[in-house]
Formats: C-alpha cells, sequence, structure tokens
C-alpha cells in the first residue's frame, strides 16, 4: 500500500501534466461534450484508486488504458440501464461528504499554496492556467481568446501545471524548459 503524500507526489508528477492529452483522447471517443470533465474526474479516481496499491511502472499507458476501459463500461452500462433503476438510485439514501472544521482549513491552505504557485507563474503561462483550470474553458476558447495557436496553449498549461506541482510540493515552482544541445564550437586555428 502506497502511502497518501508519496501516491499524491506520484499523481501530480505523472498522470496530471498529461490531463490535456487525457482530455483530447476522451473528446475523440465520446460523443458527448458535456460528460469529459466528469469522465476524467471518475478515470483520475480510479487511477488513484489502483495506484493507492502499488504504483504502476508505466503511468501514461496505464492512465490511456484506464480511460479506454472506463469509456467502455460507461457506455456499456449507458446502453442497459433501466427506468427502474434509475428510480431506485433516485430513492436510495446518498452518502454526504461532510467538510470538518480541519478539511476546511487544508482545503484553505491548499487553495492558498495554489494561490501562491500561480503568483510565481509568468504572466501568459499564469492568464492560459487561470482560464483552463479555473475558468473551465477548452483549449480552443483560451486560444481563441488570447489570439494565439492551439499548441502554444497546450505548451503553456504543459510548463504551468509542472511548476505549479512543483511549487506545491515544496519545490520552486520555476519553468523547467528542456535543454537545447549547443552546436559545437569550431575551432580555429
Amino acid at each position: 500500500m502506497v502511502d497518501d503524500p508519496t501516491l499524491r507526489a506520484w499523481f501530480f508528477r505523472e498522470i496530471f501534466p498529461l490531463e490535456a492529452a487525457l482530455t483530447r483522447f476522451i473528446r475523440r471517443n465520446w460523443r458527448n461534450e458535456s460528460d469529459v470533465a466528469d469522465l476524467r474526474q471518475e478515470i483520475y479516481a480510479r487511477i488513484y484508486a489502483a495506484a493507492r496499491e502499488r504504483l504502476p511502472l508505466q503511468p501514461k499507458p496505464f492512465l490511456f488504458t484506464t480511460a479506454r476501459n472506463h469509456l467502455i463500461n460507461t457506455a456499456k452500462r449507458g446502453q442497459i440501464v433501466s427506468f427502474e433503476h434509475v428510480a431506485d438510485l433516485e430513492s436510495s439514501p446518498v452518502a454526504v461528504d461532510i467538510l470538518t472544521p480541519e478539511r476546511s482549513l487544508t482545503a484553505r491552505d491548499e487553495l492558498r499554496l495554489v494561490q501562491a504557485g500561480l503568483e510565481r507563474l509568468p504572466p501568459r503561462c499564469r492568464e492560459v492556467v487561470t482560464l483552463r483550470k479555473i475558468e473551465g474553458l477548452s483549449t480552443r476558447e483560451v486560444a481563441a481568446r488570447l489570439n494565439v495557436g492551439v499548441d502554444t496553449v497546450e505548451q503553456q498549461m504543459v510548463h504551468g501545471m509542472r511548476a505549479l506541482v512543483d511549487f506545491m510540493l515544496g519545490g520552486s515552482g520555476r519553468i523547467r524548459r528542456p535543454s537545447k544541445p549547443r552546436a559545437a564550437k569550431a575551432v580555429q586555428s
């Protein structure tokens, strides 16, 4: 069993940066656009629960295999749900998630940490992350609003989310871009 801090760090380091790719995958394979966010959260919940037992060695294939299987199962369930079953679900008692004072304080602390991390991002990157994650705009909507390409929005999201996760896990929160190999200088005689 994986402890919570390790699991959380793994999730933010390995899975969360793949959100844009996962969202594209769901959109390509699901008819109803309004279900995309819920499906993504359900997939994240399955990934988190499975990783609690043991961290997968290959997170990306694990994520997309889980996503594919979840979409298939959801589609199958959608075809066979009867009206009686829906009525039974509506009358069943629903578990209530009670917000305790401790959870409220923890949530506030995490929100402050996210705000501090966002403030450390470069302006354009911060704007992209805010529009996508807080305002819930699609990648295309953000690109149109900022008058930039979709690829630019996706790149800014990847860099911004990695920096934000780094900051939340105690790092510097700086954007680290891959270094390009420099051409060797010609030796002059």
